[in-house]
């Protein structure tokens, strides 16, 4: 369990995630990720990265019940871990291609918001059920996949959006059945690191320099307001009724 580096083919580093029940991470678990990330990225032999989760769901974001146990010192610790681990996509040095199952949801989101190129199940889900977790953050990501008065309305009401229409904006690469999710995940990965490993070094850099929003700066903009609903006490009245409607 946790987060684990495999190498299952030339040029290609598989990160995954595992974390059960549904992969909601602690605040040492995105730290985990994130280095684990950038260290694929470092390694000169890497020409792609996929970012891969076992388990029912990719990703269900911060782990609620950690921070209801230690208060603002694990918010804070989520806070600066996520930002971390989603920089540590956006800025990995090569590709990082996202494979999607079943739940994406909160952190989840930011991971795939940031990655290069997403692949996904037929159940997948991606949404950000903030409002509804007593927090705030990763519209930045979630502006990333779909337009913005779309990404307003899922953002406000906390529902989720399928893989097939993630695809129909552009923003999913490939829907595949779930047990061939990790072959298309890593035949896309093959196709990119067939090419010079060097020249995909410049372009990822190239391509984030011509992105118009600073990922980086936009999110922790928004986590300051996380900050403040719980400094206000209506994250701790939102979050009183958490655990209800964990996913299945």
């Amino acid at each position: 369990m946790g987060v684990s580096t495999s190498s299952p083919g030339k040029g290609i580093s598989v990160v995954t995630v595992d974390h059960p029940p549904v992969n909601a991470l602690p605040v040492a678990g995105w730290y985990a990720l994130a280095d684990a990330v950038r260290a694929a990225g470092r390694d000169t032999e890497v020409r792609c990265v996929v970012l891969a989760a076992e388990g029912r769901g990719f990703n269900a974001g911060v782990d609620i019940k950690e921070i209801q146990a230690r208060g603002d010192s694990a918010l804070l610790g989520a806070n600066s871990g996520c930002a971390e681990a989603f920089a540590a996509v956006y800025e990995c040095e090569v590709p990082v291609v996202a494979a999607v199952q079943g739940f994406c949801l909160g952190g989840g989101v930011g991971l795939v918001g940031n990655a290069d190129a997403i692949v996904a199940s037929e159940d997948a889900v991606f949404g950000l059920p903030e409002l509804d977790r007593g927090a705030l953050g990763a519209a930045t990501h979630l502006a990333r996949l779909v337009p913005q008065h779309l990404m307003r309305t899922l953002y406000y009401t906390s529902r989720t959006v399928s893989a097939a229409e993630l695809q129909a904006h552009g923003s999913v690469w490939r829907v595949v059945r779930r047990g061939e999710l990790r072959a298309a995940a890593l035949e896309l990965a093959r196709e990119i690191a067939a090419k010079d490993g060097r020249l995909l070094r410049l372009a990822k850099a190239a391509i984030n320099g011509i992105d118009p929003v600073d990922v980086r700066r936009s999110y922790r903009f928004e986590q300051g307001f996380t900050f403040e609903a719980g400094l206000s006490g209506v994250a701790d009245r939102v979050r009183s009724g958490f655990g209800k409607d964990v996913p299945e």
